[in-house]
């Protein structure tokens, strides 16, 4: 059996996904959207790191060929043939030694040495070279150094996130090379030793253990592989109770290990005095155990005492890309292509509405921006859930068009965060499973209002739609529908503001 570098990497996330993916992929969630944007942008950041290597021989292979010319199978023979000729550059070889192999992103041969020495690049759309590259570059040189080349350095092309568009994509500014040989071969060792125990799990009759205990066995940080593999982890287990264990909220693999050694299955069950817990954990577990609403009235009225009429609740809709859209964006940070506002001029005051959602292919900013200066007036406090996004997107936007710096600035020297009597624990509700999203907190406190029965189901979702219906052009006879869901989506959520708002004024005065 042969183990590929994309393989190793979900072993070294969980050893059942690897056991799952040879042997029962069938059982694995699908690709959600959110994870199908991140393979996107890599290969979209790929495509034009690629254009700095224009006499570059590129073997690649075509989707669903097994057996042409330009199948995946044929790739080590045309990776030969390439060696063998003398390329100076391969890009998307694949090699087999020892029963393990991958494709490699850049293979460059080093000038004035053997006829075999080569840099090793790995392409990553990431803003820098982070601890996982090492240990994908690791397997990589493995693979490559048992079929016979001699790897002298490794490195890592990735995002400038300081790139700052202005015209042109200029790719030298675009990309960054850095160097993480040290990194790598330090790595070596422990690279051979996980090969050999995803060997072990592959020749496993069942699969191992699906406990969320086994993720990242080598507590790499800064990766999402905790991320990936509990989306699969529930997945495979739809029918879990709000109060297993496997759901209290900010899980992670040690905790988990300890709740298992102690045959605990319910958070309801958990030690109040369990050492390790957060108080977040430890608010949840209260609330479930009490089945009851905990609330500190004082410091939610004086929170409330804070705010001055006239009232804003605010949200936006962002786009994002690995590549900047227009002038004077960065990769990857997120610009409003919408927002909703619904505003209460006085206590006695009819509640009202104003949105802005772009509906052209051209950059929303300007315009946007326009119409929020004639909505939001001087005065009044500006309500938004997890304020520090908006915020950072109004510094953005500042940047990018300084003659409205003093509005935007002023916006979020108003803004407050509504979230923050959930997020600090003044008000806990058990059916909020110890998170403070609003997704949440809106259909504990009022039930009637959902967003599962909308089109657009969340953030990302209303990112992707807008960016495939308006600036990709994709299904244009389905715009006024996509347009009017997206505006349903972003109004429910500064409405749903409003209505927790209502609750926490009751209690307030």
């Amino acid at each position: 059996m042969i183990l590929s570098k994309s393989n190793y990497i979900f072993f070294l996330q969980h050893p059942a996904y690897l056991w799952l993916r040879v042997f029962d992929k069938k059982k694995l969630p699908p690709t959600s959207e959110a994870t199908q944007d991140i393979f996107d942008a890599g290969n979209l950041f790929e495509s034009y790191v690629e254009k700095l290597y224009p006499d570059a021989v590129k073997i690649g292979f075509e989707m669903g060929s097994f057996n042409g010319p330009k199948s995946y199978k044929s790739m080590p023979d045309r990776t030969r043939e390439a060696l063998d000729s003398g390329a100076e550059i391969i890009l998307q070889g694949r090699l087999e030694a020892n029963n393990i192999t991958c494709i490699f992103d850049v293979l460059r041969k080093v000038k004035g040495e053997e006829i075999n020495v080569y840099d090793l690049v790995e392409v990553k759309s990431s803003s820098s070279a982070k601890v996982e590259h090492g240990y994908d570059l690791a397997f990589q040189k493995l693979v490559l150094e048992g079929a016979g080349l001699t790897i002298r350095n490794c490195s890592v092309i990735h995002l400038n996130g300081d790139y700052i568009r202005e015209g042109e994509i200029d790719l030298e500014e675009l990309t960054i090379e850095t160097n993480i040989a040290t990194e790598v071969n330090a790595l070596e060792e422990i690279t051979k030793d996980q090969v050999k125990e995803a060997f072990n799990v592959l020749e496993l009759d069942e699969c191992p253990d699906f406990s969320p205990r086994h993720i990242n066995k080598l507590e790499i940080t800064g990766t999402n592989w905790k991320k990936y593999w509990l989306q699969v982890f529930f997945y495979l287990n739809k029918d879990l109770p709000k109060t297993s264990i496997y759901n209290i909220c900010w899980l992670n693999p040690k905790l988990i290990g300890t709740l298992e050694d102690m045959d605990i299955k319910d958070i309801t069950d958990i030690p109040e005095d369990l050492e390790g817990l957060n108080q977040r954990q430890l608010n949840q577990i209260m609330a479930a155990k009490s089945g009851k609403q905990t609330i500190d009235k004082e410091k939610i009225k004086d929170f409330m005492g804070d705010l001055d009429y006239p009232l804003y609740f605010f949200d936006y809709e962002t786009l994002s890309s690995v590549i900047p859209l227009y002038d004077g964006m960065r990769p990857y940070k997120d610009y409003p292509f919408q927002y909703s506002l619904h505003i209460l001029d006085s206590p006695q005051a009819e509640l009202r509405h104003e949105e802005y959602l772009h509906g052209k292919k051209s950059n929303p900013v300007p315009e946007l921006i326009e119409k929020m200066k004639k909505d939001i007036g001087k005065d009044g406090t500006i309500l938004s859930w997890h304020s520090t996004y908006e915020e950072k997107c109004n510094e953005r936007l500042a940047e990018v068009y300084p003659e409205h710096k003093k509005f935007l600035l002023d916006m979020n020297e108003r803004m407050v965060d509504l979230k923050m009597p959930f997020s600090k624990g003044w008000f806990v509700d058990p059916k909020f499973y110890g998170s403070a999203s609003i997704k949440y907190v809106l259909p504990a406190l009022v039930p009637e209002l959902a967003h599962s029965d909308l089109e657009v189901s969340d953030g990302l979702h209303a990112r992707r739609l807008w960016t495939k219906t308006i600036l990709e052009k994709e299904n244009t006879w389905n715009t006024d529908k996509v347009l009017e869901g997206l505006s349903e989506y972003c109004t429910l959520d500064t409405f749903a503001m409003v209505e927790i708002w209502k609750v926490l004024e009751k209690l307030g005065t």
